[in-house]
């Protein structure tokens, strides 16, 4: 009787150990039963065949090697956080491995909705392990809510993804501007000289997207002030701190003055003709296909695009051309450094098979053979390495038919990358000596923020940006001022000061538990 009274007793712990060994631990992965693993990526679909070859070879040595192929499901930009959460948090949905980041895909929202899976350690050291290895510990519980790691860094490789706008430094200087754009103000007289000398109808022309639009909004008021936008509140970043104060949450978007100078700006750009009146419908034009092809004079992207793709295409088109980059933030000296989460891999909560996507993400990342083939191609096809060790394209490359898309953005490694010849390394070289002058660490990476009171206030207060900020940005209001103050107190009556309260509470409250730790360690 003891016995059976005994075993009742423990049941409830049995049963808790089974669920917890099923929360912590997938399922056994069956390496003898090859499956394909599919990696959700941003970007539009490629429209020729190359990748699918790329892709084929690549799952030629996958399958050798862990018994998988890999498919890719691309997110186009168009609404891409739009669809990209819907996708995610499609109960249908087939996901694996999925591309996120802390600052512009939402990563820790998502993971409070539950989309990705919870990673332990014996799962990643088991299945993840040349990464796992290679992570630091301080790394790991920078990805890790509530003591469970649920990301995987892109901490290995340096980048710089700050934006700004890249222009013609030739006709700049014709326009007197010897030292190229170095503020805001030096657009419109660059603008005004290459429509009348250069033949350009408009310096710009491409769709009015919201990511131009946070793009503008932000660079302008980074330039104009110190101000930090934190990571995974809203894609706008509309919320932030200053660099003067890192101690009191605001938004310059609600108080302050660089908002309204910012929307005047816009109004004599629209006025003086920068880009189409029509820009809210322009459809799919190819504003970076405009630009390096001379038909415009500007282009808005940030660091990697300008060194590495535009001024290398300007270049080979337009030999005696040289393009320029205005970083935003180069007035008031305001830079903040890559997080090692603005790239990071994910496996969604759905995942069919959680230890095979991350075997094949272990590869994609440190096997030298798999990472070549994700990120450069097959060589002889998309790449070759020249005599002086850099990477070139191969004769008769043709980009429209040999060009291929992986996006692989999430655990590109430094170990392994190869330099292609093609880049502007000397403008890159200079930029980040630039760079390093006066760009700090993001402040608060340990921070995840808790949304759960003010979920409905954070929804209306982003609706309420999209509604006013898209026609803002492109001059499209009648009065500045009236808008800007019509758009603040939209924002005020949704909730706006509840949002900026909870997030105070909160960043008073890790400051001063990391006080109290900081006295422990002394």
């Amino acid at each position: 009787m003891k016995r059976f009274t005994y075993l009742l007793l423990a049941l409830p712990v049995l049963f808790c150990l089974v669920a917890l060994t099923f929360i912590f631990h997938a399922p056994q992965d069956d390496l003898s039963r090859h499956v394909k693993i599919t990696y959700l990526t941003l970007g539009n679909p490629p429209s020729n065949n190359a990748t699918r070859e790329v892709l084929d070879e690549l799952n030629k040595v996958l399958t050798e090697k862990v018994n998988a192929e890999i498919e890719l499901i691309y997110v186009p930009w168009t609404d891409y956080m739009l669809n990209y959460n819907r996708l995610l948090s499609n109960k249908g949905s087939n996901l694996d491995l999925v591309g996120t980041a802390s600052d512009w895909l939402e990563a820790w929202p998502n993971v409070q909705r539950g989309v990705f899976m919870p990673l332990s350690i014996p799962m990643l050291r088991k299945n993840c392990s040349y990464t796992f290895a290679k992570v630091p510990s301080e790394h790991w519980d920078a990805c890790s809510y509530n003591g469970r790691i649920y990301l995987i860094p892109e901490d290995n490789y340096v980048q710089w993804i700050n934006h700004g706008l890249m222009y013609r430094k030739d006709w700049a200087q014709k326009a007197g501007l010897e030292k190229g754009i170095q503020c805001w103000e030096d657009v419109l007289p660059y603008c005004k000289y290459v429509r009348e000398n250069e033949g350009i109808e408009y310096p710009y022309k491409g769709p009015a997207t919201k990511s131009l639009s946070i793009g503008l909004s932000n660079g302008y008021i980074f330039s104009k002030s110190r101000f930090i936008p934190l990571d995974g509140i809203l894609s706008s970043q509309m919320f932030g701190v200053s660099g003067d104060n890192m101690e009191k949450i605001y938004s310059p978007y609600y108080e302050g003055d660089e908002l309204l100078a910012f929307a005047k700006l816009m109004k004599e750009w629209s006025r003086a003709k920068v880009w189409p009146a029509d820009m809210l419908s322009a459809g799919d034009l190819d504003s970076r296909d405009e630009f390096i092809n001379g038909r415009t004079a500007l282009e808005f992207h940030h660091t990697d695009t300008f060194y590495a793709i535009v001024g290398p295409k300007l270049k080979a088109k337009f030999p005696d051309s040289d393009c320029g980059f205005f970083w935003y933030g180069k007035e008031s000296g305001n830079l903040v450094r890559t997080s090692i989460t603005h790239g990071a891999m994910a496996i969604h909560a759905n995942s069919k098979y959680p230890e095979r996507a991350l075997k094949v993400y272990d590869l994609l990342r440190n096997d030298p053979e798999c990472y070549y083939l994700m990120n450069y191609g097959i060589r002889g096809k998309q790449y070759i390495i020249k005599n002086d060790g850099f990477r070139g394209y191969p004769e008769g490359y043709n980009p429209d038919r040999d060009s291929f898309a992986t996006n692989f953005w999430w655990g590109r490694n430094d170990q392994l990358e190869v330099r292609t010849s093609e880049n502007c390394w000397d403008k890159y070289e200079e930029l980040v000596a630039e760079y390093d002058k006066v760009a700090i660490d993001y402040p608060y990476p340990a921070i995840i923020w808790d949304f759960s009171d003010v979920s409905a206030e954070l929804q209306l207060v982003g609706e309420v940006w999209d509604k006013y900020m898209i026609q803002l940005c492109f001059g499209n209001v009648q009065d500045e001022e009236a808008f800007v103050n019509d758009f603040r107190a939209e924002l005020k009556a949704v909730g706006i000061e509840k949002v900026i309260a909870s997030l105070q509470f909160q960043l008073d409250r890790y400051r001063k538990t990391n006080s109290k730790k900081a006295k422990v360690k002394k």
